[in-house]
């Protein structure tokens, strides 16, 4: 635009005046359009770098969703559109979350992040995203999770953390964690799972454990009770199948009996505390009890625990209940059948009583009266 004003005016002085005012006039309208021009253009600019899109994602203003998936991105890419609301980062190569990954997106309601490198989020990394509903993290190198990293989350519904290599999971997902309704962890390497975390779940509709190699010792006791009442209260779940010891592999553990798992022994660091604690009452019990140490029973550092009683088996209860009101009630059909026999064979005796031997009392036979004549002569 500049060099069209340079020529407009080298041409105008070759010319005559009435013409140069012509011409003088002409520049002066082109110079107010091309101001015009580049504040229009200036405006458009700060609008795009306010509501624009990575260059490398597709983003659709009517779905509200940024479509990032398969552009190679190694982090979570910046300039999204703030009203943004589905963010799909799959099958990339992101494996870290900084902490202001988000703060530009706090709309955000579905966050898909599976076939991804990420193998830990940084502290308060998705604490932005509180309108958050669904989070896929399928298929990432993922180890353990650290407690509270899903903390305020509050309306997050959908937890996929399948096909990682998590060995651990914590007492708790974090803080305002308990509207999740699915929880799917198969696909992993977990050996147990605390039953406080399950049960800080009041909402979860479907869990889902498969492939994953659960010990099966007991450890695993109160997982057992919790998945019990959870299927009895309408739950979904693909169940736990046992991987060690050998005798219970390939077993559901919803079959295994109780009393097959007995009593946990102490770990060795509650012995160590218990000893620590102790030390010197076991010194001072022992010159009492010296009789105990020729036989080598103040050798142990610590007492087995007492078996716990079995707990109560709901299945088995509810199973209990219903055979004995079944009894019963064949009990009380047969006792209602034998007195209505009696009645009934009560009533035909004193009918057939009444019918038959009565008259004959009255009024007698012949032979019977004649003793009773042959008396009064």
């Amino acid at each position: 635009m500049f060099i069209f004003n340079s020529m407009l005016e080298a041409v105008c002085q070759f010319l005559k005046p009435t013409v140069a005012e012509q011409c003088n006039e002409l520049n002066v309208l082109l110079t107010l359009f091309t101001g015009n021009w580049l504040l229009v253009l200036s405006i458009v600019f700060t609008v795009h770098m306010a509501h624009g899109c990575p260059q490398k994602c597709l983003c659709h203003m009517a779905s509200k969703t940024a479509d990032c998936k398969n552009r190679g991105f190694t982090e979570i890419p910046a300039h999204l559109p703030p009203e943004t609301q589905i963010l799909l980062l799959q099958n990339n190569r992101i494996w870290r979350i900084n902490q202001n990954a988000f703060t530009r997106t706090p709309l955000l309601k579905i966050l898909d992040l599976s076939n991804n490198s990420l193998s830990s989020f940084a502290p308060g990394a998705l604490q932005k995203l509180r309108y958050l509903q669904v989070l896929n993290l399928t298929r990432n190198l993922i180890h353990y999770i650290e407690n509270k990293t899903f903390s305020f989350l509050p309306h997050l519904k959908e937890l996929d953390l399948s096909s990682n290599s998590i060995v651990r999971l914590p007492e708790t997902f974090g803080n305002s964690t308990g509207n999740i309704t699915l929880l799917s962890v198969k696909h992993n390497k977990l050996q147990k799972m605390e039953r406080v975390l399950l049960e800080s779940l009041p909402n979860l509709k479907v869990v889902l454990f498969k492939d994953n190699p659960w010990l099966c010792n007991c450890n695993v006791f109160g997982l057992k009770l919790w998945l019990e009442s959870f299927l009895y209260r309408g739950g979904i779940s693909d169940g736990i199948i046992c991987a060690t010891p050998g005798i219970r592999k390939g077993k559901d553990l919803l079959k295994v009996p109780y009393e097959l798992f007995g009593a946990c022994p102490l770990t060795t660091a509650h012995t160590h505390l218990a000893t620590t604690h102790h030390h010197s009452f076991e010194h001072r019990s022992s010159l009492k009890h010296s009789h105990h140490n020729e036989h080598g029973e103040n050798s142990r550092l610590s007492c087995e625990p007492k078996p716990k009683p079995r707990p109560v088996n709901l299945r088995h209860a509810i199973a209990t209940v219903v055979i004995t009101g079944v009894v019963c009630g064949i009990v009380c059909l047969m006792m209602l059948a034998a007195a209505v026999y009696g009645c009934a064979y009560a009533a035909i005796t004193a009918k057939y009583h009444k019918e038959h031997l009565a008259p004959a009392r009255q009024h007698g036979t012949p032979e019977e009266k004649e003793p009773f004549d042959s008396s009064l002569a």
